[in-house]
This record gives structure tokens, C-alpha cells and sequence, in this order.
């Protein structure tokens, strides 16, 4: 969910002291992209939000859908 990966990111960030232009320098992308992130575009480029989350140890992968009333 779209959601849970800016919350992830945004906190990550956070507890590792960083701005988004630190995060945007050390993952190899554009400050425009971490902004467009973090506020919730739905339309990114797989491979740099996986540079993103690389430096967290982590990266995209299939995840099953919830239901509507939020159960998993």
C-alpha cells in the first residue's frame, strides 16, 4: 500500500536524521522525486523507489491485498 511505503520512508528518514535533499543525494535521485513521493504520487518509477529503500535494506515485492473493511 502506497500509504504504509511513504509512512516507511518519511520515518525512516526521519530516524536517521535526514532532509530530503540528504536522502535524495545518498539514494541517487532527484529532490523533486523524494518530494512527489512523500506526498503520495501514484505514479513512480519502481527502480528509484528501490533505491530508496535500498539504503534501509529493503526494497518493493508483492504484498496481498486487504480487504475493504481493513483486514489483511
Amino acid at each position: 500500500m502506497l500509504v504504509n511505503l511513504i509512512a516507511f520512508i518519511k520515518d525512516q528518514r526521519r530516524l536517521n536524521k535526514m532532509t530530503q535533499r540528504d536522502l535524495a543525494e545518498k539514494a541517487g535521485v532527484g529532490l523533486h522525486f523524494i518530494r512527489d513521493l512523500e506526498q503520495g504520487k501514484k505514479t513512480l518509477r519502481m527502480d528509484k523507489v528501490n533505491q530508496i529503500l535500498a539504503l534501509f535494506g529493503k526494497e518493493l515485492g508483492p504484498i496481498d491485498k486487504q480487504r475493504e473493511t481493513g483486514e489483511e
